[in-house]
């Protein structure tokens, strides 16, 4: 009988992921492709779609080749994306008409302030989320506000928008499937996550016609399938579309409610499951879908941090302290501690639990004595501060126990910061056998969706263990290094409101 293969691929921040698995989930090949960083402007974040397209389809490439197979082998593919990042383009074309404004993008911040000032309370009531530029609403209506002709051609019936994911299903399968999940939906600001549709009056708000969104679909299922004359040569059957910190909790079967995964990407970001019914936190996290199965939705409280890895990289490419990340580690065992130095890498505001649009990136403590060595601790030791601050909201809002965190994502294979996570976290830190959970995730729905499992539990069987972190600090000591932290956190407030 010949094997089954389910490739999922990842379309992430600085890079897509394609990874190719067998019927016994092991991961037979990845194929990886970075693209661009652009910056135009202070505050401003973009990627090229064209450039995402085309670094999806090598990426896809190199997987089938690594592991030695045809399009035509895999049975099933999902797709994951960035969440807030988006697109416009020409529905006939295909062209972009500007650059995909990314979920770090804050140029719509003033426009936020105006609007929360308004309609918070209607707003989160409906969606979820706070008023807030992170959402892909108001990036979709700053793109129809200031690209000539934008607005007219969208009343026309001339121009498409949506996330990521729409668009990359939208060229995979020939500009036949314009479509997205409840869970991309629930990151734009403008999906009710009570109805289960986009909400009206909050598109009369943003001025955004309904006529260029996609169709709401369940995020598993038989989806459609990709183009037999297009660029992968074969009519993939596509399983599963869902934001990617969603497809990671699912990859990581965190499937029972109070089971939490926090991701280490270029930004960090913490999902706890909080079952069929949405949990609303009184202390800034946000509420989201996590998936739709057959009808039935999934909610999680959501707290996310902009710039974990993106700080690394900074130190890499912006003050070239380091060669490369992995240098971190040794650095930061090299010094017995931070040296007193705290960094708050607030590089584009601090989202949950603060929210604060104007906060920017700050060291402090610096004396004579500082070395590279305590600047790299301190970069580390400020992803795991953050998580900290939104598991003790976690904790707080859903009123529920958690006694363990599994993890996944680029940066868990650094054991100073996952030793360092569970000191500050005071729970164990689980780091599962397959890392890239993103791209299982979504691999997983696909099988599901054509009904290569039976139930949820049958996932569950496949994940692994690879390691687990105890903490080792006293809590007096935990304690103590949290509240300095928070100390630095509030210097950095409100600095660039002018």
């Amino acid at each position: 009988m010949s094997k089954a293969y389910y490739l999922g691929v990842d379309q992430g921040t600085t890079g897509t992921t394609a990874l190719i698995l067998d019927d016994q989930w092991n991961v037979c090949a990845k194929g990886y492709k970075e693209h661009t960083q652009h910056y135009p402007k202070p505050g401003w974040v973009e990627h090229d779609p064209k450039e995402i397209w085309q670094t999806t389809q090598e990426s896809i490439g190199l997987a089938l080749h690594g592991a030695g197979l045809r399009a035509s082998d895999i049975r099933v593919m999902g797709l994951d994306n960035q969440g807030e990042t988006c697109v416009v383009w020409d529905r006939k074309t295909g062209e972009p008409i500007y650059n995909a404004i990314v979920w770090q993008d804050r140029r719509t911040a003033q426009v936020a302030d105006r609007l929360r000032a308004d309609h918070e309370g209607l707003i989160r009531e409906k969606t979820g989320v706070p008023v807030d530029a992170y959402f892909s609403g108001l990036k979709i209506q700053w793109i129809l506000d200031n690209v000539e002709n934008a607005r007219r051609r969208a009343e026309k019936g001339e121009l498409m928008a949506g996330t990521l994911d729409t668009y990359l299903l939208w060229k995979l399968s020939g500009g036949t499937l314009n479509i997205t999940d409840p869970s991309t939906a629930s990151r734009t600001m403008m999906f009710n996550i009570h109805t289960g549709r986009w909400d009206e009056e909050i598109l009369d708000l943003l001025k955004v016609p309904r006529s260029i969104l996609p169709e709401i679909v369940d995020s598993s299922g038989t989806l459609g399938s990709t183009a037999a004359d297009g660029p992968l040569g074969a009519a993939i059957p596509i399983g599963s579309s869902i934001v990617d910190q969603p497809a990671a909790l699912f990859g990581q079967a965190c499937f029972t409610r109070g089971a939490v995964k926090t991701t280490y990407g270029t930004g960090c970001f913490m999902l706890m499951n909080t079952g069929s019914v949405p949990v609303r936190s009184p202390n800034g996290l946000v509420t989201t879908v996590v998936w739709r199965l057959n009808g039935k939705v999934t909610f999680a409280l959501d707290g996310g941090v902009y710039i974990t890895g993106a700080a690394v990289q900074w130190l890499r490419d912006g003050l070239k302290i380091i060669e490369n990340a992995v240098e971190t580690e040794a650095l930061s065992r090299a010094v017995p501690d931070s040296g007193g130095v705290y960094f708050v890498p607030a590089f584009v505001g601090l989202p949950a639990p603060h929210w604060d649009q104007y906060a920017r990136g700050m060291f402090i403590g610096i004396t004579g004595g500082t070395t590279r060595a305590h600047i790299a601790r301190a970069t580390l030791e400020a992803i795991a501060f953050q998580v900290r601050e939104n598991l003790d909201v976690m904790r707080k809002d859903s009123g529920t126990a958690i006694e363990a965190m599994r993890v996944d994502g680029g940066a868990v294979v650094n054991e100073f910061l996952m030793q360092f996570q569970a000191d500050m976290l005071g729970i164990p830190v689980d780091v599962p056998v397959i890392n890239e959970t993103t791209a299982l995730g979504t691999a997983f729905l696909a099988a599901l969706g054509i009904g290569d499992f039976g139930n949820l539990g049958e996932i569950s069987t496949h994940w692994k263990l690879r390691k687990r972190y105890e903490p080792a600090l006293s809590t007096d000591e935990r304690e103590a290094r949290l509240a300095h932290w928070k100390k630095a956190v509030e210097r950095c407030k409100h600095w660039a409101e002018q």
